[in-house]
């Protein structure tokens, strides 16, 4: 079973990569996220909760099993920042460099409350939810400079 947890925790082990294990948890999400952009609003809504249900879980898991508080190869929640992020994205792939550009901009820099959850709230939860907040900020800015900004390609 811990195998199983890390392989997921880890996001099938792209978490292992020595340098920059985030980017590279963010950068695997897109080929899930391939599979599941198209959905419908509800279905996209339920994958997301599902995800972080699981995300949870198993990212409170695998601290136990590291024996670490939100050890950096644990990457299930650049995963699901990631879908938040591009949730909605424009069909365009330089929409989609510039989500994951944004999205570790707000998940490296920690604005409030990103910084918040990530100090003060532990376990799965807080692992989670610094992500899911870092991908909001991400999808409102691409949102915004997107359409709002002039950036119609």
């Amino acid at each position: 079973m811990n195998r199983l947890i890390m392989a997921l925790a880890t996001g099938l082990y792209v978490g292992k990569i020595g340098k920059a294990p985030g980017t590279w948890g963010s950068l695997a999400a897109f080929l899930p996220w391939l599979l599941i952009k198209d959905l419908s609003l509800p279905m996209y809504a339920l994958v997301l909760g599902a995800f972080f249900v699981l995300g949870f879980f198993v990212s409170g898991s695998a601290e136990k099993i590291l024996d670490s508080p939100d050890a950096s190869c644990i990457v299930i929640d650049e995963f699901l920042g990631m879908f938040v992020t591009l949730f909605a994205a424009p069909p365009h792939p330089l929409a989609w460099i510039l989500g994951f550009l944004l999205f570790r901009i707000f998940d490296i820099g920690k604005p409030f409350p990103v910084s918040w959850f990530d100090q003060r709230i532990h376990g799965g939860i807080g692992i989670m939810m610094d992500d899911v907040v870092a991908g909001l900020y991400a999808f409102l800015a691409l949102q915004f400079l997107w359409w709002g900004g002039g950036l119609l390609f």
